[in-house]
């Protein structure tokens, strides 16, 4: 019998059948089924999985199979379900991704610049009160993370005028951005930045990173905006400094828990921007090409794709 392909993972049913439909479009010569669908003997002949945060369980039921592809960038539910076991796990990487958080990042670099919590608090209060003007070239925005994600957000905003840096764990080089590595370096990045833009992936080395002495280390009234891992940003210490404004504002997309609890304090605090989980959505339709790209590779060659470093996290 042919080989089978499974789906598995944390889907709602729209969005499961959604994304089946557009992989078999991708891949109309590949039999891929649901996983909830397989009998033990379809099981049996997985050698290759399509996954979102699979429930282990389901993977053990799988005896055959050699990688996964995730069709999310982040990784790190997955590493802390699976440890350092067998499993193969090849991570999303794709360029509309990075598009879609670069335009993110300048829509809510663009809504702190302009003051736009400011003006919307005064609305509330019937304030009819102009703010200085401060020009783009002024602003400095500092990026935690200078992957493929923070590349293209850095040159979306020197697009548009703002002077960019970028922290990373190992030395980068990039055009028109200065770029700082290290924990001395960091602390250079926070010193100087107006808006801190946090783009990093969940790793044991990344959990607390801006915690209550580095974000006392900001420049006083200083905003944050997190796109990467909810991890990233010890949430008592955020709390306190946007109370003394010491942080003037934070735009948050990402969390330790999702949803976010009714109960949690940054729902009603007035200097912090919710999102629930927006800023870049993985799109069905380029990422089940990049998938089929890469299992047609895998057919040709039996090379698996690059896989994820489970020590480093990503």
């Amino acid at each position: 019998m042919n080989s089978v392909i499974a789906l598995l993972g944390d889907f709602a049913e729209t969005e499961r059948n959604e994304w089946l439909s557009q992989l078999r479009a991708a891949m109309p010569a590949e039999q891929i089924e649901l996983f909830i669908e397989l009998n033990p003997t379809q099981k049996a002949l997985v050698e290759f999985a399509i996954v979102a945060n699979p429930d282990p369980a389901q993977i053990a039921q799988l005896p055959n199979l050699v990688w996964a592809h995730s069709l999310w960038a982040g990784v790190e539910k997955i590493i802390a379900n699976f440890g350092q076991g067998p499993l193969q796990i090849v991570r999303l990487t794709d360029p509309n991704l990075a598009n879609l958080m670069a335009e993110a990042c300048l829509a809510w670099t663009l809504y702190l610049h302009r003051a736009m919590p400011t003006y919307r608090r005064q609305q509330q209060t019937q304030t009819w009160q102009q703010l200085p003007y401060i020009a783009a070239q002024d602003r400095t925005i500092g990026l935690l993370g200078l992957g493929k994600l923070g590349t293209a957000v850095a040159q979306r905003l020197l697009a548009n005028g703002f002077q960019v840096a970028g922290w990373s764990r190992t030395p980068k080089l990039l055009a028109g951005c200065d770029c700082y590595n290290g924990a001395a370096g960091l602390d250079q990045l926070l010193a100087r930045s107006d808006i801190i833009i946090g783009l990093l992936p969940a790793t044991p080395d990344t959990a607390g990173l801006l915690n209550r002495a580095r974000l006392a280390r900001l420049k006083p009234g200083a905003s944050l905006i997190n796109f990467g891992r909810g991890s990233l940003i010890e949430q008592d210490a955020l709390l306190e400094a946007l109370d003394s404004a010491q942080v003037g504002h934070a735009v948050l997309d990402v969390f330790d828990q999702e949803p976010l609890p009714k109960n949690h304090a940054y729902w009603h605090h007035a200097r912090v921007t919710v999102l629930p989980h927006i800023s870049a959505p993985t799109q069905p339709h380029s990422a089940s090409a990049i998938v089929a790209r890469h299992l047609a590779d895998y057919r040709q060659s039996g090379q698996i794709p690059e896989t994820v470093d489970l020590v480093r996290g990503y």
